[in-house]
C-alpha cells in the first residue's frame, strides 16, 4: 500500500471540517517550517536562498519561510507592496517581464534591495527614474541583469516549463547584455549599481540536470563579466527545483543539489549564487479539501463531481496532470435518499463547473467512493488557489485553515 499523502494533523481536520466550510484549503505550518529548515541546511552557507513569493503568496507562508530565506523574489507591484508588508525588512529581488514606469518608480521609492532588469528598455527605465527621484544617503539600488543565454543541446531536456536557450520574453541576449552593462557601470548612473545577472531558463528539473543549467548560467555569466573586465559577484541560476505529482512521495535531491552548488562555487571564487525556488518549498505542505457532491457511471466509467475544481485548484488544469488525492470516509450519510456510490475500483473527479476541462484527477484509485466522502488533493501548497479563475461561475470561495506553528518542530511531515 502506497503511503498516506496526509499527515495525522491534516487528516484530522480534513474529518473536523463541517460540509459548510468545504472546500478549505489546509495548511501545515509546522510541516513547511521543516522543509524549509532541511532545505536551508542542505545549501550551503555561500549559497543564498530566496523564496519567489508567486508561487504561494499567503502571509502565513511567507512569515514561516522568513526565518529560512535570505530574501524575496517578487514579481509585480502588487506583490512587492503585499510582501513588503507582511515580512517588513525582508529583501527583495524585483523580477518579471514588462515592468511598467510605475512599478520601477514604486521599486526605488520603497528602496527594494535588487532589481532583476529583464531587456536594455529596463535599464534605460531605471536610469531615468534614478536621476529624476534621487535618494541621498540610500544603499544603490542592485541591478541584476536578466540573461537568456544559449545552453548546449539538451541542457534543458525534459523540462516542464522551459523559459531561455531559445527566443522568450525573458532575459536579454549577449549583445543587449554587454550594452545595458555598459549603460549600468557608466560614471553617470547614480543610485544604481551594476551587481550581476539572473536566469530562470527552465523548471520541472531534478537536481542533476539543474546544476547543468547553473553551471551554463555562470559560465554565461562570468563570460560577461570578464569581457567588460567587471567583477559583478552576484548569480541568481533560478528555481525550477521538480516536484513530481505522479510520485508525490518522491523529493528533489536538495543534498545532491547543495554539494554541486558548493562545487560549483568553488571554481568560481568571488562570485554568490543564489536560488529562487517556489513550488518546491510549499507544494508539499498545503492540501485542499473538499466533499463528493454526486457519483455517477458515464459510458462505463465512474465520474465524481465535487464541491469547488479547477476554478480553486488550479493546478492540474494548468499542467495537465491529476492532482494527487486520497479519500476520507465520512459515516452517516444524513439524507434521506440514496447515497450514490462508485460501482469501479477508479473514478474520474472533477469539478461543479460548465467545461468538460474542469477535472482535478483521472483514474484515481478510490474502491466504494459515495457521496458524502471527502478527497483531499495533496500538493495543492503551490501554483494553486493564487492562479486560479475564480470568478468563473460565481461559486463561493474556498476558505482557509492554518495548522500548526512554525519553529515548533514536531507533529506533522511534509
Amino acid at each position: 500500500m502506497p503511503p498516506s499523502l496526509l499527515n495525522p494533523a491534516v487528516r484530522a481536520e480534513a474529518r473536523a471540517l463541517e460540509s459548510d466550510e468545504l472546500p478549505c484549503y489546509v495548511y501545515d505550518l509546522t510541516a513547511l517550517d521543516l522543509h524549509a529548515a532541511a532545505v536551508r541546511a542542505a545549501l550551503p552557507r555561500t549559497v543564498e536562498l530566496y523564496y519567489a513569493a508567486k508561487a504561494n503568496p499567503e502571509p502565513e507562508v511567507l512569515a514561516a519561510l522568513a526565518p529560512w530565506t535570505d530574501g524575496f523574489e517578487v514579481s509585480s507591484g502588487g506583490e512587492l507592496a503585499h510582501v513588503r508588508a507582511v515580512v517588513p525588512g525582508q529583501a527583495l529581488a524585483f523580477s518579471g517581464p514588462g515592468k511598467t514606469p510605475d512599478e520601477l518608480a514604486a521599486a526605488l521609492a520603497a528602496g527594494v534591495e535588487r532589481v532583476h532588469a529583464e531587456s536594455l528598455h529596463e535599464v534605460r527605465m531605471l536610469r531615468a527614474l534614478a536621476a529624476r527621484s534621487p535618494a541621498p544617503g540610500r544603499p544603490p539600488t542592485r541591478v541584476l541583469l536578466r540573461i537568456n543565454p544559449s545552453v548546449p543541446d539538451g541542457t534543458l531536456a525534459g523540462s516542464a516549463l522551459t523559459m531561455g536557450g531559445r527566443p522568450t520574453p525573458f532575459g536579454m541576449g549577449t549583445e543587449e547584455a554587454s550594452e545595458a552593462l555598459r549603460l549600468l557601470t557608466g560614471d553617470d548612473c547614480p543610485g544604481l549599481e551594476a551587481a550581476g545577472f539572473h536566469a530562470h531558463l527552465a523548471s520541472g528539473l531534478h537536481a542533476e540536470a539543474l546544476l547543468r543549467v547553473a553551471e551554463a548560467v555562470v559560465d554565461a555569466a562570468s563570460g560577461l563579466s570578464r569581457h567588460h573586465g567587471t567583477a559583478l559577484p552576484e548569480v541568481v541560476v533560478g528555481g525550477g527545483m521538480a516536484v513530481d505529482y505522479t510520485r508525490p512521495a518522491d523529493r528533489f535531491d536538495w543534498a545532491a543539489y547543495g554539494a554541486g552548488l558548493d562545487a560549483l562555487a568553488r571554481r568560481h571564487p568571488g562570485v554568490r549564487l543564489r536560488v529562487e525556488p517556489g513550488r518546491a518549498l510549499t507544494a508539499y505542505c498545503g492540501w485542499y479539501v473538499t466533499d463528493v457532491l454526486d457519483v455517477k457511471r458515464s459510458h462505463g466509467e465512474d465520474v465524481a463531481v465535487v464541491r469547488g475544481g479547477t476554478h480553486h485548484l488550479r493546478t492540474p488544469a494548468a499542467k495537465g496532470h491529476d492532482q494527487p488525492a486520497e479519500v476520507v470516509p465520512v459515516e452517516p450519510w444524513p439524507h434521506p435518499w440514496p447515497r450514490p456510490a462508485a460501482e469501479g475500483g477508479r473514478v474520474t473527479v472533477a469539478g461543479q463547473l460548465c467545461t468538460p476541462k474542469d477535472v482535478l484527477a483521472r483514474g484515481l484509485a478510490v474502491a466504494g467512493l459515495r457521496a458524502g466522502d471527502r478527497v483531499v488533493f495533496a500538493l495543492a501548497g503551490a501554483y494553486a488557489w493564487n492562479i486560479s479563475h475564480r470568478d468563473f461561475l460565481m461559486h463561493p470561495p474556498p476558505g482557509f485553515r492554518f495548522i500548526g506553528e512554525p519553529g515548533t518542530r514536531s507533529p506533522g511531515e511534509c
